[in-house]
């Protein structure tokens, strides 16, 4: 009886053994893999430059500068009550980079 115990014993763990070795060669070969695309793949250059609407030419941003600084005077001149004149000022300021981006269309580089 305790023969055949030792050699279930010993098959099971020649079984484990051989699992844990395709295991271990599947999980290098994946690294090795990942590793390759890693180096083929292209990396893209960091295009944060630290300002607000830094793709924009000088003259787009003068130009936004411009209209919502106009936008603003005309909401202050032209509504009465300070509370609707600094929510009008909020919304403009909140709707500003929406109304960039569907004018200029240049979200991507």
């Amino acid at each position: 009886m305790s023969r055949e115990r030792a050699a279930r014993r010993a098959v099971r763990l020649a079984e484990a053994q051989r699992d844990r070795a395709r295991r271990e060669r599947l999980t290098a070969r994946r690294a090795r893999r990942r590793a390759l695309a890693r180096r083929l793949t292209p990396r893209l250059p960091d295009r944060r430059t630290g300002r607000l609407y830094a793709r924009r030419a000088f003259a787009q941003r003068l130009g936004i500068a411009l209209t919502a600084l106009l936008a603003v005077a005309l909401i202050w001149w032209q509504v009465d009550g300070l509370s609707t004149q600094v929510a009008l000022t909020i919304v403009v300021a909140v709707a500003a980079p929406a109304a960039v981006v569907l004018t200029f269309d240049r979200r991507s580089p």
